[in-house]
């Protein structure tokens, strides 16, 4: 109840009911799955195996900050891209959002907890990871982790530090000042434009940002590259609404690109 009470000011319109945008034929592909999490909850999920054999990589999808939650890549589209392309696909809910109960802050748990049960689905495959604004965000801090089973990412529309995203929304910008004073410790521990630099085991990054994001503009995609400690690109495009490149002008060139990025990184070496 306490965490439900502080995430208030940050998530409160967004922690409500889930309701699964799939049709009833549609739901029949994806199979529940959840697994316990250090936030101190469980984390609950859909996993589909590709459309297409023999897989080529599993790939784990971290939403962006919305009430659609895990169903932001069941309803663009985004799954079935990647499921007509050959790859698994394991969508959740970081705790909080959706079908997951409320836990502590650091996301990043439950990004590493959902990972270890993609390896545990898929042991033989690869395993990727995606992640959009918030889900890219506390991936940042779960790539730090010696434990983490992810080879690859994509890292989309995230912010380099909390404050730099939460300064654009007064109210919970005033409440992450107060948290920041509180617990020091965890501000330094959770400075994801800091901790990137410690990031271990993946083979490389792609970024994507739109030049046009007021909250997360490309710029922080660049500085991101500049402290990541493997091969790394990034990506932008010119126009494109928060977290909502797949659905701008740019869509056929962002479905490519990711295409592209995941086919290269999940052959075998």
């Amino acid at each position: 109840m306490l965490y439900k009470l502080l995430k208030k000011p940050f998530f409160g319109r967004f922690m409500v009911e889930w309701r699964n945008p799939l049709a009833t034929q549609q739901k029949e592909k994806w199979k529940a799955v959840e697994t316990p999490s250090k936030t101190g909850v469980t984390i609950k999920g859909l996993f589909a195996h590709s459309n297409t054999s023999p897989s080529k990589a599993t790939i784990v999808l971290g939403h962006p900050m919305g009430k659609e939650a895990k169903g932001f890549f069941l309803k663009s589209g985004y799954a079935d891209l990647l499921l007509n392309n050959g790859y698994n696909v394991l969508v959740f809910d970081i705790n909080g959002f959706g079908e997951s109960d409320n836990g502590n802050f650091l996301y990043h748990e439950d990004i590493l907890a959902i990972g270890k049960k993609a390896k545990e689905l898929t042991d033989e495959l690869p395993i990727g990871y995606h992640g959009v604004s918030l889900g890219g965000q506390w991936a940042t801090i779960a790539f730090t982790d010696p434990s983490h089973p992810y080879q690859f990412a994509i890292i989309e529309s995230a912010a380099t530090t909390l404050d730099e995203f939460w300064i654009h929304f007064p109210m919970a910008y005033k409440v992450l000042k107060i948290l920041n004073v509180l617990m020091p410790k965890v501000r330094q521990k959770v400075n994801m434009l800091e901790r990137i630099k410690e990031a271990k085991h993946l083979k490389s990054m792609l970024y994507i940002y739109s030049e046009s994001d007021p909250w997360t503009p490309a710029s922080m995609g660049k500085r991101f590259k500049e402290n990541t400690p493997m091969a790394s690109e990034l990506w932008t495009v010119k126009n494109a609404k928060h977290a909502m490149i797949i659905k701008s002008e740019y869509s056929d060139n962002y479905k490519t690109k990711i295409l592209d990025y995941l086919d290269s990184n999940s052959k075998s070496d």
